[in-house]
């Protein structure tokens, strides 16, 4: 692995945090076309998270800052998100909660296996399906078009479970990076 932190892909993922403050004002100020301008944000977000990852592997700069930044800036950028669909009332409180409590454990896990391994864990395939479904629901939930309003619930109940299913994939590799700690 790399040990640089400056590189082009490493950029692109922190913009992603950057990218709060505009997202936070075009969807909590009410002026003409404030929610297109909060998708084309969103939508901006998401190419930078393909894109950092292809950049970090066709470049050859996988770096160990890069699997720390990338998630984190999934997560500022999806809590903050949340946070301001709840405030403008898009999504239920409940569901923010259950987001952010997910990612608070994987976070805590990760920083355990890092203390036990000394490694830095990368997300896995159920994380990666589970957020893509959370911003399809968010996307959902800005765009406020009402035939799709039956839809976005149900998402939420999708999401539960796809949830449930990616923390228990990565309570399991917790459980293997425990065991295999102890085994040393």
């Amino acid at each position: 692995m790399m040990h640089r932190h400056f590189t082009i892909s490493n950029f692109i993922s922190a913009s992603r945090i950057v990218l709060v403050i505009p997202m936070g004002y075009c969807l909590l100020t009410d002026f003409p076309g404030h929610r297109l301008w909060t998708t084309g944000i969103i939508l901006f977000a998401v190419a930078t998270d393909f894109l950092d990852g292809f950049l970090a592997r066709k470049l050859h700069q996988v770096t160990d800052f890069g699997k720390i930044i990338d998630p984190v800036a999934d997560k500022i950028g999806i809590g903050a998100y949340a946070i301001f669909l709840a405030l403008t009332g898009d999504i239920p409180l409940w569901f923010i909660i259950l987001v952010m409590l997910r990612d608070i454990l994987i976070f805590l896990g990760g920083l355990y296996i890092h203390r036990i391994k000394g490694i830095v864990p990368q997300s896995n395939w159920p994380g990666k399906i589970s957020v893509t479904c959370i911003a399809v629901s968010f996307f959902l939930a800005t765009i406020q078009v009402e035939a799709l309003s039956k839809i976005l619930y149900y998402s939420l109940w999708v999401n539960v479970v796809l949830m449930l299913w990616s923390l228990w994939k990565y309570a399991k590799r917790l459980s293997i990076g425990r065991n295999i700690a102890v085994q040393k």
